[in-house]
């Protein structure tokens, strides 16, 4: 299937210069998003998803349910969205196309996962690879987490990236390479 026949584009929204990526068609296709979420199934590698809300929510959670590597999902939220204990909280600054932001995670959202040996591997999915700052910051500030589950610490480490949409030409491939690979199902030229 050709999932690029799928998204809509909105240019210039939410400001001039910007190409927004509408994935929000998936949602009135069944048959698009049940590929969708099969063929997500199929490149990742890991047992834990962390992934940026909120549109990355709509298409990692059901992997919760259809897959059967897919055991837990850490949610990256916005400011005041996640309710925490103390210490448990973790804020990432990111840099946006927009312009920079913050969002958060909790420690013990990753340590409720499953762990391999002494670490927690992580497949970072969102909607949309456009400049990379989202994705390096979180995977960098997770990168240097540890986390404590049953009296012992475990790292974590983000063993992958996953994008429905990439624009390719807009951000540094290396410097996400570095972090670790990265697979996207769309790919759309800066032209």
């Amino acid at each position: 299937m050709d999932f690029k026949q799928v998204i809509n584009h909105y240019p210039d929204f939410p400001k001039p210069g910007i190409d927004f990526i509408d994935i929000i068609p998936f949602m009135s296709n069944k048959e698009a998003f049940c590929q969708l979420i099969k063929e997500m199934d199929a490149n990742i590698h890991t047992p834990n998803v962390v992934t940026v809300e909120a549109r990355g929510f709509l298409f990692a959670a059901p992997l919760l349910t259809q897959s059967e590597k897919v055991q837990n999902m850490v949610p990256i939220r916005k400011k005041g969205k996640l309710p925490f204990a103390k210490g448990d909280l973790c804020d990432v600054q990111i840099m946006k196309e927009y312009g920079p932001d913050h969002v958060f995670f909790r420690k013990s959202d990753i340590a409720a996962g499953v762990p391999e040996g002494d670490t927690f591997y992580l497949t970072f999915f969102d909607d949309v690879l456009a400049t990379g700052g989202t994705a390096a910051g979180i995977a960098d500030a997770l990168n240097r987490t540890k986390v404590m589950r049953d009296g012992k610490e475990y790292k974590v480490k983000v063993k992958e990236f996953l994008f429905l949409v990439e624009f390719p030409d807009l951000y540094d491939h290396a410097r996400l390479e570095e972090i670790a690979p990265i697979k996207s199902f769309v790919q759309i030229d800066g032209d």
